[in-house]
């Protein structure tokens, strides 16, 4: 039986202006999934995947990170999740791919001779150790997420969480990311992806969670949530364009 990463109990937030903004979720993420989270702009996903990482704090309910309150637990949380950001170029620091993916190993004490095995084995992993020397600036939407996915790896990270990982990006880009998607699947890591854009990465999926006015609708196997799909949830059903849901990928190979 596949271990628990994340379990979240009763989880609820409430913005001091009064509107809420999750109510009452209750969702267990199991170690090695690929889990996608979908709903209309506004139904939560993004403050749910901010208070996975520790970065807000719910008004009510628990989140337990492998079994612990995540309070408790905020350095080995940091140390195996990391989270790629809608704006990617949030997440650089460095001057050089290089330099950008050893950041994070360096600040866990990593000695010179590690952090340079574990940048090029980050790189190489994410097809990008050609470019260790080029400003990240310079690299397009798709490869400044896949450097994030890098730097997290890095660090040793055992799941990743992306948050609209298509916006902006053209087509060469969303391969980019849906390619780094496989590979991390394949590797055995726990993958969480935020996203509308179902028919681009559906077929990945383990599991399929709606959420819709900070509320779980349907939580399930992708066919049959998508079976029980409510129009006013907002989500478009991807099977109009695909024979099945393992066809619902941009992915041609």
């Amino acid at each position: 039986m596949a271990k628990e990463l994340f379990s979240v109990h009763r989880l609820s937030k409430v913005f001091p202006q009064g509107n809420p903004g999750v109510s009452a979720l209750n969702l267990t993420i199991f170690e090695g999934e690929c889990l996608l989270i979908t709903g209309s702009n506004g139904s939560g996903k993004t403050l749910l995947a901010r208070m996975l990482m520790g970065l807000e704090d719910p008004s009510a309910g628990e989140i337990l990170f492998r079994g612990m309150p995540l309070h408790k637990t905020v350095d080995a949380l940091r140390r195996a999740v990391g989270m790629v950001f809608q704006d990617a170029d949030a997440q650089i620091v460095g001057e050089t791919l290089e330099e950008d993916v050893a950041f994070g190993p360096k600040n866990l004490g990593c000695s010179k001779g590690e952090t340079n095995i574990r940048v090029r084995a980050a790189l190489t992993a994410t097809g990008l150790w050609e470019k260790k020397d080029f400003p990240p600036r310079r690299l397009s939407g798709g490869e400044k997420r896949r450097l994030a996915v890098a730097g997290i790896l890095a660090m040793g990270g055992e799941a990743v969480i992306m948050d609209e990982p298509f916006a902006n990006l053209d087509w060469p880009g969303v391969l980019q990311v849906l390619t780094s998607i496989r590979q991390l699947k394949t590797a055995g890591k726990t993958i969480i992806i935020l996203t509308h854009e179902l028919e681009k990465v559906l077929a990945l999926a383990d599991r399929l969670v709606i959420l819709h006015k900070g509320m779980i609708r349907e939580a399930g196997a992708p066919e049959a949530v998508l079976d029980r799909l409510d129009p006013v949830y907002g989500v478009r059903d991807p099977r109009r364009s695909y024979a099945a849901v393992g066809d619902c990928t941009w992915l041609t190979e």
